[in-house]
């Protein structure tokens, strides 16, 4: 596990290497997408398109994160987050999955969006953030307090909300005291905060040159079926116990 998310932190390192040098490598304010209904990335499943096109079913999940739950490079019915639906679906689940993911955002980013993804009611948060911090080398201490206020913003918002947070790495080159306290820091805050962690997803898919897209990076659609599955073996189990999602 531990080489497959070496090579593929490795593979992040070189491309916001090459993000920063064209003047992409710093956080700016929030752009439209990360507040503004309707106005968001072209490659994000947005929570604005999910209402216009869907009535949500059963529970419903919402899944905060990154260019990963965008299905960056994918057909939306490709990215993992559709995956999941349909592993839901498969398992009798009355579940709607809504994926809220916006590419190269930080953890910062992600607590300016939150309070807007959560005015329509979630019973399950997955919480995909981070990666893009540790690929900045941003400090860890700002990421967990990023991290920290999100839950807590979902738990203001609806007290019964199940929270996971997804467990992410940084690339080894800044060193092994910085990826070692960037690992740790999501278990910590899992623990503290009373959250269920979900081990690393891409693991098997992560530095698997046939599992990810010409990048190195982002996974293709098998790939994305494979992370799927690493994340609904924690996911589904939640689900399970969530108040009508086994109704009929």
């Amino acid at each position: 596990m531990r080489k497959d998310v070496r090579g593929w932190a490795a593979a992040m390192a070189v491309t916001i290497a090459m993000a920063t040098a064209c003047g992409g490598g710093t956080e700016s304010k929030p752009s439209a997408a990360e507040g503004v209904p309707g106005a968001a990335s072209k490659e994000s499943i947005t929570v604005a398109a999910a209402r216009a096109t869907a009535t949500t079913v059963g529970a419903r999940v919402l899944i905060l994160g990154t260019s990963l739950t965008a299905g960056l490079g994918l057909d939306p019915d490709s990215a993992y987050p559709a995956v999941l639906q349909r592993l839901a679906d498969s398992s009798g689940y009355r579940t709607t999955i809504v994926a809220a993911g916006l590419s190269g955002e930080t953890s910062a980013g992600a607590l300016r969006r939150v309070d807007w993804l959560l005015r329509d009611k979630a019973d399950v948060v997955v919480i995909e953030t981070g990666a893009n911090d540790g690929l900045r080398g941003l400090r860890v201490d700002t990421t967990r307090a990023n991290i920290i206020a999100i839950v807590r913003k979902v738990r203001e918002a609806n007290p019964q909300s199940r929270v996971l947070l997804a467990q992410m790495e940084a690339p080894p080159n800044l060193g092994q005291q910085y990826t070692r306290d960037f690992h740790e820091t999501f278990m910590t805050v899992s623990r503290d905060e009373g959250i269920t962690l979900i081990p690393f997803f891409l693991n098997g898919v992560a530095g698997a040159r046939d599992l990810n897209q010409e990048d190195g990076i982002h996974p293709n659609a098998e790939g994305a079926r494979r992370a799927a599955r690493n994340m609904w073996r924690t996911l589904g189990p939640v689900l399970r116990e969530v108040p009508g999602v086994l109704d009929r």
